[in-house]
């Protein structure tokens, strides 16, 4: 397939031409040096860091954890006092759910799927870049704000009137709500990278029933993105006007609804769980797929699925209010929503036991994170259901009962299926194979330090042990239970030490992996280990759900000019080309912009004046960011038929 007549193709130089790889090697260079780091835009480096920034919080909210059941290991202890636990424990919720779960799956998108559909790079590298310096500046302020003593203690949910000012004064909360805005802009821009680039940047011949089943799932989240982070983004600013201008919106006394805020943050909630699991299940269809050496059973199936869950996730949010006083009869219909999202999930479960049916398994590190995930996931989905019968809620509803379903069905659901992507894809990110043996001394203390920490949760919470207390009384009879899930809680850290190990030692002491180690079927293992800054050295054409496992050879476009960045717009369904778009350049312009959009949102924490300083700064960066620097803005319009046309 050739693109040769696209406009301006006397001065060409193009991809498939002799000494071209030097020339693309030029083109798509990515600045060295410390300084150069801020000007990256390349979608592989962008992806990379979220992946490695969102570990680094992952093991950052792990230690908070440690740090609330060394203080929960015995009746009345002194460690803490109750301030500090309440702040660690809303600066644990907080990590975990805002800057891991989510970040860290979009990194693995913005990494994979370009790769896996066989472009060059996103559809807008220079807001890719900016949605990742957003991210990083909320984490840290946030950190700082815990090193400052002004960390949040309110509960990773914030709920009001606890949240106003009158009962949480000074900037712990002020901190969280602005950081909670701040973030989730970084979320919107990688959904909107992601749902453009799939829909848009598919290799010619990638019709939608031929994407991967991960990308299929990375669509599905990024939906999903859209519509659910807005209302979290409202709740936080509103509660933030009612703590700076003491407007009323939550506030009973003034007309003002309490529950307003619960209805707005669980219709974020509830289905940010879902965008955390839903990636996961496309990364359990792809690693069984692999390991099983066959097409996952019921690929359409698979796929309606997951978009099924996208769309019930969004009726559940009352599932989280049983104990608030509504009408039990809409309460009904959030049950019956709440039982009916088990179905789709079934579903994905027994085509994948189909498609290990009768297979040789391989047994590899990341095969047995997925089988650990089945029997953890299965688990919460069993108690979720408990969960969603009113009778059953409100009895169990602010017990131990829920911190165990919780993290059964977020371990489960979503950090099982992440370590098995890590260790799936981290010989194509570094180019080096994972220790096997590490990485399955590290699976086995993770799956059973994780039952034996949560599983006796239920107990406890059966027994009546209130979640969010930094205490308990010697004759409640939970003691020895705490003790035994502290224990058990530092051997699964112990598990999840040992593969942050082995990511760091395994460049340094294993073997090359080569291009594709595991004889996988998907495009990000056609291209070198680890990938070049442009990908591909050619651009394939599919004609298959698993191109690297077809007899016939893949074929590959021709005629795109290397001397420039230049990707290929294809259609939404079909995946045929319609013309060459031009990437921009590295550029300093997305950090300074993120710096003073960070600038506005925190000066408003202390003078609301500041935020319109904020807002002229970041107007600047935006001009600069869009200043037409490059020469060939100045071409000649390109052709009728022939859309080239150049983007940021």
């Amino acid at each position: 397939m050739s693109l040769k007549n696209h406009p301006h193709t006397e001065q060409a130089i193009f991809d498939d031409q002799e000494g071209a790889e030097p020339i693309l090697d030029k083109t798509w260079l990515s600045p060295p040096g410390f300084f150069g780091w801020f000007t990256h835009v390349n979608q592989r480096q962008i992806g990379f860091r979220f992946v490695v920034t969102s570990l680094i919080f992952f093991a950052l909210g792990g230690l908070l954890a440690l740090l609330m059941r060394l203080q929960l290991v015995q009746p009345e202890n002194t460690l803490m006092g109750a301030e500090f636990y309440h702040q660690i424990m809303t600066m644990h919720g907080t990590t975990m759910m805002f800057f891991f779960a989510v970040p860290a799956m979009e990194g693995l998108g913005i990494y994979l799927v370009p790769l896996m559909l066989g472009t060059r790079d996103m559809s807008f590298p220079r807001l890719n870049a900016f949605g990742y310096y957003v991210y990083l500046i909320a984490g840290i302020t946030l950190y700082l704000a815990l090193f400052l003593g002004m960390a949040p203690d309110t509960g990773w949910f914030s709920y009001v009137p606890l949240a106003g000012i009158d009962y949480s004064p000074g900037q712990g909360v002020s901190f969280w709500t602005t950081m909670i805005t701040f973030i989730e802009i970084s979320a919107l821009t990688a959904a909107v990278e992601l749902l453009v680039t799939i829909l848009k940047q598919r290799a010619p011949g990638m019709t939608l029933n031929r994407m991967p089943i991960f990308v299929w799932s990375i669509l599905v989240m990024s939906f999903m993105i859209v519509f659910a982070m807005p209302t979290v983004m409202v709740g936080s600013v509103l509660l933030a006007l009612d703590r700076t201008f003491a407007t009323q919106f939550f506030v009973a006394s003034g007309g003002g609804d309490p529950l307003l805020w619960q209805h707005l943050f669980w219709f974020f909630g509830h289905p940010e769980v879902y965008i955390i699991v839903v990636p996961a299940l496309g990364i359990v269809s792809t690693v069984i797929s692999t390991f099983c050496q066959r097409e996952v059973f019921g690929y359409t199936a698979v796929v309606l699925s997951m978009v099924t869950i996208g769309f019930v996730s969004f009726g559940l949010w009352v599932h989280h209010m049983f104990t608030t006083g509504l009408p039990h009869l809409g309460l009904s219909f959030f049950t019956a929503a709440s039982a009916m999202i088990a179905i789709p999930s079934g579903v994905q479960i027994f085509c994948w036991i189909a498609t290990l049916w009768g297979s040789k398994i391989k047994f590899k590190t990341p095969m047995l994170f997925i089988m650990g995930f089945f029997a953890v996931f299965v688990i919460g989905g069993l108690t979720g259901v408990m969960a969603a019968s009113i009778p059953f809620d409100m009895q169990a509803h602010d017990s131990y009962f829920v911190v165990a379903h919780l993290h059964y069905v977020l371990i489960g659901g979503a950090v099982l299926p992440f370590f098995a992507g890590l260790y799936y894809w981290y010989p194509k990110m570094t180019g080096t194979m994972l220790s096997e043996r590490l990485g399955c001394w590290s699976f086995w203390l993770i799956f059973i330090g994780l039952n034996l920490t949560f599983f006796p949760m239920h107990q406890l919470g059966l027994d009546g042990m209130p979640r969010r207390v930094y205490t308990y009384l010697h004759n409640m009879g939970w003691g020895e239970v705490n003790f035994f899930v502290t224990c058990a809680a530092f051997l699964m850290a112990f598990g999840f030490l040992l593969t942050f190990i082995n990511t760091l030692i395994s460049p340094y002491k294993s073997r090359a992996a080569g291009n594709n180690p595991w004889n996988a079927d998907t495009l990000e293992w056609w291209a070198q280990s680890p990938p070049r800054n442009y990908n591909f050295r050619h651009l394939p054409v599919i004609s298959s759900r698993t191109p690297l496992w077809q007899k016939a050879p893949l074929y590959k476009v021709t005629g795109i000019r290397a001397d420039r960045r230049e990707i290929i717009i294809t259609t939404l369904l079909d995946a045929k080309p319609q013309g060459v778009c031009i990437m921009p350049s590295p550029t300093y312009w997305p950090f300074v912009l993120a710096l003073t959009v960070g600038f506005g949102f925190l000066g408003f924490m202390f003078k609301p004046i500041l935020f319109v300083v904020g807002f002229f700064l970041s107007f600047f960066a935006i001009v600069g960011w869009l200043w037409p620097a490059r020469p060939w803005l100045a071409e000649k319009p390109p052709e009728e038929g022939h859309p080239v046309r150049g983007l940021q």
